[in-house]
């Protein structure tokens, strides 16, 4: 990741991983996203929370992905984004839901440049 997505983290000020629910945070034990964003050599920033639970986008057609998590995310209270480039990070893009929804919190709250930066994309998701 740290290779292919270098021109996106070339100038970022810090990267921010994709957060789970804090009961699917406690129930797996680690944040595949945070994960992979403290070996990306720049400052992990964790400015996001997910502020609702949602159910796993997966199984979800990609018309209720958007849905899903519209308004799950928000920038925490003491984080500060404002004038940052940040770019967001996560496993997996499928539909690009979950990284719009965090942009849109990130971008609401001030992140001058948001950008996102995946360990894997579906090349072809289901139809439905």
């Amino acid at each position: 990741m740290r290779e292919s997505g270098a021109e996106l983290l070339t100038g970022a000020d810090a990267v921010v991983p994709v957060p789970l629910h804090r009961r699917r945070r406690r129930a797996r034990g680690f944040n595949q996203a945070e994960d992979l964003a403290r070996h990306l050599d720049r400052p992990v920033l964790l400015a996001l929370a997910r502020v609702r639970a949602t159910v796993s986008q997966t199984d979800l057609p990609a018309a209720r992905r958007h849905a899903n998590v519209r308004n799950a995310f928000a920038v925490r209270r003491r984080s500060d984004v404002r004038g940052l480039r940040v770019v967001i990070v996560d496993d997996v893009c499928t539909t690009g839901a979950t990284l719009e929804s965090c942009a849109r919190a990130l971008r609401d709250a001030g992140a001058r440049e948001v950008s996102a930066l995946t360990a894997a994309r579906v090349a072809s998701p289901r139809h439905e």
